[in-house]
């Protein structure tokens, strides 16, 4: 793009983070009515990047153009009033307040009144919410919301300004494929307008059907910038990573290979999400959860690993009957579970890495006198970090301060130091690079074969496909069939899901 018409245009921006180089020498250019993909390994610096956009980091060097004017970018607010627009994929809306009052956040801050007019104001953000095809109440609490609502509120909240760069991180992570097809129209519309938006994914087959251009990090640097016509999935995958992935996936099991039974679920109720629902995990494989957003995937798990009282069924692990009133009965009979949501329920975001990954597990790190014993701590963090390929300067630093994809590991690697026999993972990969995909696939599968019984939900088919050796699809909180070999197809699994099977039948 020439420098004269680039709507914003970053040149040589370099980043340093005490002794950490985060970015060197990063050339980056967004033109009026495109929409960018920022690609890169989680740790490459992308969020980095995006963030000195936000005025939230100041580069060490570079300069930054808007509309050919340079600029300095004090911070989001200024980033606001020059019309930049950032989306998290960490969600950061205020819970306690409304859907509105988020939305509409900054020009409440921003005002004198000594009164809300709250009729206007969830009209508004109603006419804002409609937009993106939702029908979410304004006046609901956020803390009242599923994830994929929240992610949709905080879209909403972007659309509501005046912008002329809009970021958007990951946005897609926690929607439906019809939530997701709403954003993609909406995203279609603003590029008409002339806006410029930079789309951040791991998701290959997003960025291919809807992004005109591609700016690929590694390392902190820039190694790739231009048209996507000019690319195929292997060769911006490549590189992303510097490397051909190999086999993305592991080697499946063999049918005939499997195990007897390490759990067994027999006719499990929730009274509310989840309907008597039964099934049997074997020794050896993975067994895919499918359905889809709120059929009752997550509270099933949820169910059997007491996170949610059963009202009735029966859970056994090697066929012993287990009694499970709440989650600390399954950690100890030995049924870890990974939540969905990471920044919530998955890491303490404010503690070293090393008592991240030994808080499930102190008797492991402890003395015989119940004496918390660093040492032990640090090398159990270290193994850990080291088995899930985790990428830090260390174990001792704060979790906040690693990428999405390593936070999501120090989540993983904190289940594994309870030693389970059955993990139950929830979204295990959700915001997490190609690369770092493929070695949490690989990870999975070495630990099915040691052995460990291993559950994924996932909302990506091409996963439960590509990883597990069965899949269940959930839907409605009831069992809706299953599927294993060459039977397992996106078109399958839509049609269990959706109960167009059921229909047709009919």
């Amino acid at each position: 793009m020439n420098a004269v018409s680039d709507l914003l245009a970053l040149r040589g921006i370099g980043k340093r983070f005490g002794a950490s180089r985060a970015l060197s020498g990063v050339d980056f250019s967004l033109a009026r009515g495109e929409i960018h993909a920022l690609c890169g390994e989680n740790g490459a610096g992308k969020s980095t990047l995006m963030n000195i956009i936000d005025g939230i980091h100041q580069p060490d060097e570079g300069q930054i153009t808007l509309d050919g004017q340079p600029v300095v970018i004090d911070g989001p607010a200024h980033a606001m009033r020059l019309g930049i627009g950032l989306v998290h994929q960490e969600i950061a809306l205020c819970a306690d307040a409304t859907v509105a009052e988020n939305i509409f956040m900054p020009e409440i801050n921003a005002g004198r009144q000594a009164w809300m007019d709250y009729a206007s104001l969830n009209a508004r953000a109603t006419t804002v919410l409609q937009r993106l095809g939702q029908d979410i109440d304004p006046a609901a609490r956020v803390s009242e919301l599923s994830i994929s609502s929240q992610q949709l509120v905080e879209i909403a909240k972007a659309l509501t300004l005046d912008c002329k760069v809009l970021i958007l991180d990951e946005p897609t992570a926690a929607l439906t494929d019809n939530e997701s097809a709403a954003l993609f129209k909406v995203l279609h519309d603003l590029k008409a307008q002339g806006i410029g938006i930079v789309y951040i994914s791991h998701r290959m087959a997003e960025i291919f059907a809807h992004c005109d251009r591609v700016t690929v990090l590694r390392d902190g640097r820039n190694v790739h910038s231009g048209p996507l016509a000019e690319l195929d999935a292997d060769g911006l995958v490549r590189r992303m990573v510097g490397r051909d992935l190999g086999n993305y996936y592991p080697p499946k099991q063999q049918a005939s290979a499997a195990g007897d039974a390490v759990l067994e679920v027999s006719d499990v109720a929730d009274g509310a999400r989840v309907h008597g629902v039964s099934f049997a995990l074997r020794r050896g494989e993975i067994l895919g959860i499918a359905g889809l957003m709120g059929a009752g995937r997550s509270e099933l798990a949820e169910t059997v690993c007491g996170l949610r009282p059963a009202t009735r069924g029966t859970v056994r692990l090697r066929g012993k009957a287990l009694s499970i009133r709440k989650y600390s009965d399954a950690l100890r009979a030995g049924i870890a579970y990974l939540s969905e949501d990471r920044k919530a329920a998955g890491v303490y975001l404010d503690l070293p890495i090393a008592q991240n990954i030994a808080s499930m597990a102190l008797q492991r790190v402890s003395s015989r006198f119940g004496l918390l014993q660093r040492a032990a701590e640090h090398r159990l963090a270290v193994a850990l970090g080291a088995k899930l390929k985790l990428k830090s300067d260390g174990v001792a630093i704060e979790v906040a301060s690693l990428s999405g994809g390593n936070q999501q590991k120090v989540a993983i690697a904190k289940l594994l130091a309870t030693e389970p026999s059955v993990l139950l993972m929830d979204e295990p990969t959700r915001g997490v690079d190609v690369g770092a995909k493929s070695e949490i696939h690989h990870i999975l599968r070495e630990l099915a074969n040691q052995g460990t019984g291993v559950v994924v939900i996932s909302s990506e088919l091409p996963e439960i496909i590509g990883l597990c050796d069965r899949a269940l699809v959930i839907r409605d909180g009831r069992l809706a069939g299953e599927l294993q070999g060459h039977d397992m197809t996106e078109e399958a699994l839509l049609r269990l899901a959706s109960g167009l099977c059921e229909q047709e039948t009919a």
